[in-house]
Protein backbone atom coordinates (compact mmCIF):
# COMPACT_ATOMS: atom_id res chain seq x y z
CA UNK A 1 0.00 0.00 0.00
CA UNK A 2 0.91 3.66 -0.14
CA UNK A 3 1.20 5.31 3.24
CA UNK A 4 -0.41 8.72 3.34
CA UNK A 5 -0.62 11.49 5.91
CA UNK A 6 -3.89 12.97 7.14
CA UNK A 7 -3.10 16.13 5.16
CA UNK A 8 -2.61 14.11 1.98
CA UNK A 9 -5.88 12.28 2.57
CA UNK A 10 -7.69 15.57 3.16
CA UNK A 11 -6.29 16.93 -0.10
CA UNK A 12 -7.36 13.77 -1.95
CA UNK A 13 -10.83 14.11 -0.49
CA UNK A 14 -11.03 17.77 -1.55
CA UNK A 15 -9.92 16.89 -5.08
CA UNK A 16 -12.46 14.06 -5.24
CA UNK A 17 -15.20 16.42 -4.10
CA UNK A 18 -14.17 18.97 -6.71
CA UNK A 19 -14.58 16.48 -9.54
CA UNK A 20 -17.86 15.11 -8.23
CA UNK A 21 -16.65 11.95 -6.49
CA UNK A 22 -17.84 11.02 -3.02
CA UNK A 23 -16.10 9.20 -0.19
CA UNK A 24 -17.63 7.25 2.70
CA UNK A 25 -18.69 9.55 5.52
CA UNK A 26 -16.78 7.45 8.09
CA UNK A 27 -13.49 7.43 6.18
CA UNK A 28 -11.03 8.12 9.02
CA UNK A 29 -7.83 6.57 10.37
CA UNK A 30 -6.73 5.65 6.85
CA UNK A 31 -3.21 4.21 6.41
CA UNK A 32 -3.17 3.44 2.67
CA UNK A 33 -5.18 4.12 -0.47
CA UNK A 34 -5.51 2.76 -4.01
CA UNK A 35 -7.36 3.73 -7.16
CA UNK A 36 -8.68 1.63 -10.03
CA UNK A 37 -11.02 1.77 -12.98
CA UNK A 38 -13.81 3.91 -11.56
CA UNK A 39 -13.27 2.75 -7.97
CA UNK A 40 -11.25 3.81 -4.94
CA UNK A 41 -10.07 1.91 -1.88
CA UNK A 42 -8.93 2.87 1.60
CA UNK A 43 -7.39 0.65 4.27
CA UNK A 44 -8.08 1.79 7.82
CA UNK A 45 -5.76 1.46 10.78
CA UNK A 46 -8.06 -1.15 12.34
CA UNK A 47 -7.59 -3.50 9.36
CA UNK A 48 -10.95 -2.88 7.70
CA UNK A 49 -11.40 -1.86 4.07
CA UNK A 50 -13.68 0.70 2.43
CA UNK A 51 -14.33 0.71 -1.32
CA UNK A 52 -16.42 3.23 -3.23
CA UNK A 53 -17.12 3.93 -6.87
CA UNK A 54 -19.28 2.61 -9.69
CA UNK A 55 -18.98 -1.18 -9.21
CA UNK A 56 -21.24 -2.70 -6.57
CA UNK A 57 -19.28 -5.96 -6.79
CA UNK A 58 -16.33 -4.09 -5.28
CA UNK A 59 -18.05 -1.62 -2.97
CA UNK A 60 -20.03 -4.39 -1.25
CA UNK A 61 -17.14 -5.51 0.96
CA UNK A 62 -17.88 -9.04 2.21
CA UNK A 63 -18.95 -9.24 5.84
CA UNK A 64 -16.21 -10.17 8.25
CA UNK A 65 -13.32 -8.88 6.16
CA UNK A 66 -10.84 -7.62 8.75
CA UNK A 67 -7.28 -8.04 9.89
CA UNK A 68 -6.11 -6.61 6.58
CA UNK A 69 -2.56 -5.22 6.40
CA UNK A 70 -2.45 -4.42 2.67
CA UNK A 71 -5.00 -4.09 -0.13
CA UNK A 72 -4.80 -3.75 -3.90
CA UNK A 73 -7.35 -2.83 -6.55
CA UNK A 74 -7.76 -4.19 -10.07
CA UNK A 75 -10.32 -3.22 -12.67
CA UNK A 76 -12.98 -5.52 -11.25
CA UNK A 77 -11.46 -7.15 -8.17
CA UNK A 78 -10.04 -6.32 -4.75
CA UNK A 79 -7.14 -8.18 -3.19
CA UNK A 80 -6.52 -8.15 0.58
CA UNK A 81 -3.52 -9.47 2.51
CA UNK A 82 -4.39 -10.49 6.07
CA UNK A 83 -2.24 -10.53 9.20
CA UNK A 84 -1.87 -14.32 9.03
CA UNK A 85 -0.30 -14.18 5.55
CA UNK A 86 -3.41 -15.39 3.72
CA UNK A 87 -5.02 -13.59 0.78
CA UNK A 88 -8.71 -12.83 0.32
CA UNK A 89 -10.34 -11.41 -2.81
CA UNK A 90 -13.73 -10.31 -4.07
CA UNK A 91 -15.32 -8.81 -7.16
CA UNK A 92 -16.27 -10.00 -10.64
CA UNK A 93 -12.84 -10.14 -12.24
CA UNK A 94 -12.77 -13.94 -12.43
CA UNK A 95 -10.27 -15.65 -12.47
CA UNK A 96 -8.15 -12.86 -10.95
CA UNK A 97 -10.48 -12.92 -7.96
CA UNK A 98 -9.79 -16.56 -7.04
CA UNK A 99 -6.46 -17.00 -5.20
CA UNK A 100 -4.57 -20.30 -5.66
CA UNK A 101 -5.53 -22.95 -3.12
CA UNK A 102 -3.56 -23.03 0.14
CA UNK A 103 -1.97 -19.64 -0.56
CA UNK A 104 -0.22 -18.69 2.67
CA UNK A 105 2.87 -16.94 4.09
CA UNK A 106 2.33 -14.03 1.72
CA UNK A 107 4.17 -10.81 2.60
CA UNK A 108 3.14 -8.51 -0.27
CA UNK A 109 0.42 -8.28 -2.90
CA UNK A 110 -0.26 -6.27 -6.05
CA UNK A 111 -3.06 -6.09 -8.60
CA UNK A 112 -3.11 -5.36 -12.31
CA UNK A 113 -6.32 -4.67 -14.25
CA UNK A 114 -6.87 -8.41 -14.80
CA UNK A 115 -4.33 -10.21 -12.59
CA UNK A 116 -3.22 -10.63 -9.01
CA UNK A 117 0.35 -10.96 -7.73
CA UNK A 118 1.63 -12.32 -4.43
CA UNK A 119 5.12 -12.48 -2.96
CA UNK A 120 5.64 -15.25 -0.40
CA UNK A 121 8.03 -15.20 2.54
CA UNK A 122 10.31 -17.70 0.81
CA UNK A 123 10.64 -15.41 -2.22
CA UNK A 124 8.19 -17.33 -4.41
CA UNK A 125 6.13 -15.18 -6.77
CA UNK A 126 2.61 -16.26 -7.72
CA UNK A 127 0.53 -14.62 -10.44
CA UNK A 128 -3.01 -15.58 -11.34
CA UNK A 129 -5.86 -14.22 -13.44
CA UNK A 130 -6.51 -13.89 -17.15
CA UNK A 131 -4.19 -16.19 -19.10
CA UNK A 132 -1.37 -13.95 -20.22
CA UNK A 133 2.08 -15.53 -20.70
CA UNK A 134 3.66 -12.06 -20.97
CA UNK A 135 2.98 -11.48 -17.28
CA UNK A 136 2.62 -14.95 -15.76
CA UNK A 137 5.93 -16.29 -17.11
CA UNK A 138 8.06 -15.02 -14.23
CA UNK A 139 11.81 -15.12 -14.94
CA UNK A 140 13.20 -18.33 -13.35
CA UNK A 141 16.26 -16.62 -11.84
CA UNK A 142 14.34 -13.85 -10.08
CA UNK A 143 15.47 -13.92 -6.42
CA UNK A 144 15.78 -11.59 -3.41
CA UNK A 145 12.53 -9.84 -4.32
CA UNK A 146 11.16 -7.45 -1.70
CA UNK A 147 8.28 -5.83 -3.63
CA UNK A 148 6.12 -6.44 -6.70
CA UNK A 149 4.09 -4.29 -9.09
CA UNK A 150 2.23 -5.10 -12.27
CA UNK A 151 0.95 -3.33 -15.35
CA UNK A 152 -1.45 -4.46 -18.03
CA UNK A 153 0.88 -7.09 -19.49
CA UNK A 154 4.15 -6.73 -17.59
CA UNK A 155 5.58 -7.29 -14.13
CA UNK A 156 8.04 -5.34 -12.01
CA UNK A 157 10.15 -6.48 -9.06
CA UNK A 158 12.24 -4.52 -6.59
CA UNK A 159 15.22 -6.52 -5.33
CA UNK A 160 16.91 -6.33 -1.94
CA UNK A 161 19.99 -4.69 -3.46
CA UNK A 162 17.94 -1.75 -4.75
CA UNK A 163 17.87 -2.85 -8.38
CA UNK A 164 14.73 -3.42 -10.44
CA UNK A 165 13.77 -6.25 -12.79
CA UNK A 166 10.94 -6.20 -15.33
CA UNK A 167 9.40 -8.82 -17.60
CA UNK A 168 6.48 -9.26 -19.98
CA UNK A 169 5.18 -7.29 -22.94
CA UNK A 170 7.67 -4.65 -24.07
CA UNK A 171 5.89 -2.91 -26.95
CA UNK A 172 6.31 0.46 -25.23
CA UNK A 173 9.66 -0.17 -23.56
CA UNK A 174 8.03 -0.91 -20.21
CA UNK A 175 10.49 -3.72 -19.44
CA UNK A 176 13.55 -1.68 -20.46
CA UNK A 177 14.72 -0.76 -16.96
CA UNK A 178 17.00 2.29 -17.25
CA UNK A 179 20.68 1.25 -17.19
CA UNK A 180 22.33 2.04 -13.89
CA UNK A 181 19.09 2.24 -11.90
CA UNK A 182 20.15 1.50 -8.31
CA UNK A 183 19.15 2.41 -4.76
CA UNK A 184 15.46 2.01 -5.56
CA UNK A 185 13.20 1.84 -2.51
CA UNK A 186 9.74 1.65 -4.12
CA UNK A 187 8.20 0.74 -7.47
CA UNK A 188 4.90 1.25 -9.26
CA UNK A 189 3.44 0.34 -12.65
CA UNK A 190 0.80 1.82 -14.91
CA UNK A 191 -0.76 -0.10 -17.79
CA UNK A 192 2.31 0.36 -20.00
CA UNK A 193 4.83 2.38 -18.00
CA UNK A 194 6.86 2.00 -14.81
CA UNK A 195 8.24 4.16 -12.02
CA UNK A 196 10.91 3.68 -9.37
CA UNK A 197 11.66 5.90 -6.37
CA UNK A 198 15.32 6.13 -5.37
CA UNK A 199 16.56 6.52 -1.80
CA UNK A 200 17.60 10.11 -2.56
CA UNK A 201 14.02 11.02 -3.51
CA UNK A 202 14.54 11.11 -7.27
CA UNK A 203 12.33 9.25 -9.72
CA UNK A 204 13.00 7.05 -12.73
CA UNK A 205 10.08 6.60 -15.15
CA UNK A 206 10.07 4.60 -18.36
CA UNK A 207 7.69 3.06 -20.88
CA UNK A 208 4.67 4.51 -22.69
CA UNK A 209 4.89 8.29 -22.83
CA UNK A 210 2.30 9.61 -25.27
CA UNK A 211 0.72 11.68 -22.47
CA UNK A 212 4.04 12.79 -20.95
CA UNK A 213 3.64 10.40 -18.05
Amino acid sequence: GIAVSSNALLLASQVATAIGATTPFDLTNVVSIAGGNGSSLALRRDGTVAVWGNLASLTNVPAGVGGVVSAALGNQHVLALKTNGSVFAWGTGYPAVVPPSALEQVIQIAATPNHSLALKRDGTILIWGMFNPFLTNVPPNLTNVVSLAGGLNHGLALLADGTVRAWGNNTDGQTNVPPGLTNAVAIAAGDNHCAALRANGSLAIWGYNSLAQ
